[in-house]
């Protein structure tokens, strides 16, 4: 007796695999093509275009009604950086029938503009037919914002070590050549100011890995009881003893002021940073206020926060929304243009907030707001 192929009535088929998924299955799962971020350009298994989203629109500049129905190397006519035709090089639809997919790469439109392309080849079983080419379109210029930064973070670091490294070998160069023709105070005044740019080198790579765990997220904090008070008093007696008239600083404290929890060394860090900028870019009498406030974060009613203000010109209106990026000097110009920044990811890592304004005396003024934060053992 032979045995068929045929399944017998009432048999159990084995399950088949989904059907790949077309435009129109977007819409039976609530996605509309035209609200998706990136373009979105779907060809069908003879290769006409079936979808042609908004973001693909604008980005190729080819009106969507031009391009559906259109062969998908005429709708979209894409070439390499070597000038080469794009679909004629990569030839999904008469290429190897094992291939899956395009990698993300940049590609040219027509006029030059470049643009990041990558493609899905989407079969109806492993190396059956072509079903579907699903082509993703990113326009590149976000991505060439984030060269350009870097490009001015390494030429910015490059430009800020040259001057104290240069200071450092010279001054070195000079005392081991010559070390018997100075004087002990000038071989004193040469290595101090050795000192001093060797503790500026330090400053610069602290503020380069700061900004690297900021960016990647991986800033670490580790709380423990903060004395606010006693901590803006420190750095106040710091300037004093530095050359600073005593009145020129006015902290006012409000009592009874909540326990802070906090990174105290980059509580310091944050605090210094805001009090130079008020002694080396304002005028007048810097104040520091120090309140309990709300918390600016959910589930918890108390907050502490710190005022810092001058009565000098502050900050204009139109850059107060670029304070805190990368490279915002001001008026004035010298130093990186990273401490807010960095300010600004600290207070974040906190839980907290940061703000800048126009103080009462005209001056500049910046709020920072950390929530208590207490740990659980102790509430």
């Amino acid at each position: 007796m032979s045995v068929g192929t045929s399944s017998a009535p009432g048999a159990r088929e084995a399950p088949r695999p989904p059907a790949p998924r077309t435009p129109g299955d977007l819409a039976d799962l609530g996605i509309d093509p035209d609200q998706l971020p990136d373009g979105l350009v779907v060809a069908d298994e003879r290769g006409r275009v079936i979808c042609f989203n908004a973001a693909a629109a604008r980005i190729s500049a080819v009106p969507a009604a031009e391009a559906l129905g259109e062969r998908l190397e005429k709708a979209l006519p894409l070439e390499d950086l070597e000038g080469r035709r794009w679909w004629q090089l990569t030839d999904p639809y008469g290429g190897l029938a094992i291939r899956v997919r395009q990698p993300e790469r940049n590609l040219l439109l027509p006029g030059g503009r470049e643009v990041l392309v990558s493609a899905r080849y989407v079969r109806t079983r492993p190396t059956g037919p072509l079903h579907r080419v699903v082509v993703t379109l990113r326009d590149t210029e976000a991505r060439r914002r984030t060269e350009r930064s870097h490009a001015e973070l390494i030429a910015t670091v490059a430009h800020e070590l040259r001057s104290p490294l240069t200071s450092v070998k010279g001054f070195t160069a000079t005392l081991l050549a010559k070390w018997e023709r100075f004087t002990d105070d000038q071989k004193r005044l040469m290595l101090e100011t050795v000192d001093a740019d060797a503790d500026r080198v330090t400053r610069l790579i602290a503020e380069l890995l700061d900004i690297s765990r900021i960016d990647s997220g991986r800033l670490e904090v580790r709380r423990q009881p903060v004395d606010i008070g006693a901590a803006v008093g420190r750095h106040i007696q710091a300037y004093v003893a530095a050359g600073q008239e005593a009145d020129r600083f006015l902290l006012r404290l409000a009592q009874p002021l909540p326990d802070l929890w906090a990174d105290p060394d980059k509580v310091d860090q944050v605090l210094s940073n805001l009090l130079e900028n008020a002694v080396r870019h304002g005028e007048g009498t810097v104040t520091i206020d120090v309140t309990p406030t709300a918390s600016p974060r959910e589930g918890e009613d108390t907050g502490t926060s710190v005022t810092v203000s001058d009565e000098g010109a502050g900050i204009p209106e139109e850059s107060m929304n670029r304070v805190f990026t990368r490279f915002w000097r001001g008026s004035k110009r010298g130093g990186t243009g990273l401490g807010l920044y960095i300010v600004k990811g600290i207070v974040e890592a906190h839980g907290g907030t940061i703000t800048v304004g126009r103080a009462p005396g005209g001056g500049a003024e910046f709020r920072f707001t950390l929530p208590v934060a207490a740990p659980a053992y102790l509430a």
